[in-house]
């Protein structure tokens, strides 16, 4: 009797697995031909992005807010494809985004695939942030990506089909400090993303909310920091250039494709990323207490500390020491400098 058991229960196990891998490989989406936009593609992540996309035979469109990164960008692409389209939008203006999709539907017809990865960082505690700084986070990393869905949406409901793709962050699912307007609007990202995942699946548009940790994109010399910058750049780019602690930023990017091409849900991006996630969910409020203890030993605010440096501007011996050789390494590939 108990072995009849064990012999039913290993054969509904069998099944659901075999049905999930079925299910996997009908989601399965080949790329050579598709038409796939990148947001803030012109460097960091979303330009790794694009050169996997494009070397898979894609046709990829990547725009961003400046001429001279566009440029080096599209040069870049130019020696893996013909195809790609390289296009000024600025994700936070509606009619930009509009007249972006109208550009490319005018060349190669409907976006398929959309990856909302445009972003920017602000560090620093939370007595010298602003309201403004919390205003820009959201246009850029809630109002942007949720233009270009509504700009795609009628195209892919109509043919009952596409991918959309949220780069959030884990900072959209656990605060650590001093990076507090960031996380506020990776947040909202993700309840969004999360969110259209479940209300346009009856039209077989499957979402992926992405929550990376640390990446090795080069992207600490372009983020805004406040307060005592040289500290708070310091601790920053050292994270980010830490084995373990950070992830190359190809390594990710190819995790995140695969992701979108078997239209998975969820994608938690690195070791620590995923720690921090089970740690929120066996132990509620643990992350919390931890980070508190982290935020003592971050630089304290300064009073008059409202003032915005970029990363590039808050360099010091320390930053560009043997402890940050894998960013300054990414900065070079990754067109941040």
């Amino acid at each position: 009797m108990k072995l009849s058991r064990y012999i039913l229960g290993g054969a509904a196990v069998g099944g659901l697995i075999t049905a999930g891998l079925l299910r996997r490989q009908k989601q399965h989406l080949e790329l050579q031909g598709r038409v796939v936009l990148v947001t803030g593609a012109t460097r960091g992540l979303g330009l790794v992005m694009a050169r996997q996309l494009a070397s898979k035979g894609a046709r990829v469109a990547i725009c961003g807010r400046d001429d001279d990164e566009l440029k080096e960008a599209s040069k870049q692409l130019s020696q893996l494809t013909p195809d790609f389209l390289s296009i000024k939008c600025d994700i936070t203006h509606k009619k930009e985004v509009h007249d972006l999709i109208a550009s490319i539907r005018q060349k190669w017809g409907e976006v398929e695939i959309l990856i909302n990865n445009a972003g920017i960082i602000q560090v620093g505690p939370m007595e010298n942030m602003r309201e403004k700084d919390y205003q820009q986070a959201l246009k850029v990393h809630f109002w942007g990506p949720f233009n270009l869905v509504q700009e795609v949406l009628p195209a892919m409901k109509a043919k009952r089909a596409g991918r959309i793709v949220n780069i959030a962050s884990i900072n959209g699912k656990v605060s650590f400090p001093h990076l507090l307007p960031y996380t506020v609007s990776k947040f909202a990202l993700a309840g969004f993303s999360e969110g259209i995942t479940a209300e346009l699946s009856r039209y077989n548009i499957l979402v992926t909310s992405v929550y990376p940790g640390l990446m090795q994109t080069g992207s600490p010399r372009n983020i805004d920091v406040k307060a005592q910058h040289h500290k708070e750049y310091a601790w920053f780019k050292i994270s980010d250039s830490i084995p373990g602690l950070s992830m190359s930023a190809e390594k990710a990017a190819a995790k995140i494709i695969n992701a979108m091409q078997y239209g998975r849900k969820v994608l938690n991006v690195g070791l620590p990323a995923k720690l921090a996630v089970a740690i929120e969910g066996l132990a509620p409020g643990l992350n919390g207490s931890i980070f508190g203890l982290a935020n003592k030993l971050l630089p304290d605010p300064k009073e008059t500390g409202a003032k915005v440096y970029k990363g590039y501007e808050s360099e010091s011996a320390l930053t560009q020491s043997a402890l940050t050789e894998k960013t300054e390494e990414a900065e070079e590939k990754n067109n941040q400098l």
